[in-house]
């Protein structure tokens, strides 16, 4: 990729992030080290292959900070979001009338991109979907909640962006 591509690629990622770190991030590039700087933070793929193995563990993570919020009636990995969506996860709601009652049940997906991602980065997606849950829109009240769930939530999200450019330019670094 030309350093016109690879610019306007971290510009769509990170963007937002300030000057020094998308720096850093295209110097990585520049000299060829971003997947080995992601391998040195995210040496291995977590066991949650299937979407069984997914639900227990959202639910788990649900369970641990999350009691009272709504029930999830699917968990899956989801093979079109990032293609349909532009999304790495969805919270979706779904409406459904029984006799004169509109119930809604909640629905958690997961880009099936994830299925070969670190522990850390998976976790991270699932603690920003079920964020979504009690506060719908990304303010304050939200991310204060993903810290709750994830201290280091804002490293990891910067390094699932960083994943996300690596896989852009050269493919998944997990095979």
């Amino acid at each position: 990729m030309n350093t016109e591509s690879t610019l306007t690629l971290v510009q769509k990622y990170i963007g937002r992030y300030s000057p020094t770190i998308i720096h850093q991030v295209q110097s990585l590039i520049d000299n060829d080290k971003l997947t080995d700087f992601l391998l040195q933070r995210h040496p291995t793929t977590h066991a949650i292959y299937n979407d069984s193995d997914l639900r227990e563990f959202v639910l788990k993570l649900k369970s641990q900070h999350m009691k009272k919020s709504s029930p999830l009636s699917k968990v899956i990995y989801d093979s079109k979001i990032h293609a349909v969506h532009n999304a790495l996860g969805l919270h979706t709601y779904v409406s459904r009338q029984q006799g004169h009652k509109l119930k809604a049940k909640n629905e958690l997906r997961v880009s099936a991109m994830f299925k070969k991602s670190s522990q850390a980065l998976l976790t991270m997606i699932v603690v920003h979907e079920l964020a979504h849950l009690k506060e719908k829109e990304h303010n304050k009240a939200f991310y204060r909640l993903c810290l709750h769930m994830l201290p280091d939530y804002h490293q990891l999200e910067l390094e699932m962006r960083l994943m996300l450019i690596q896989i852009d330019l050269n493919g998944p670094i997990y095979k």
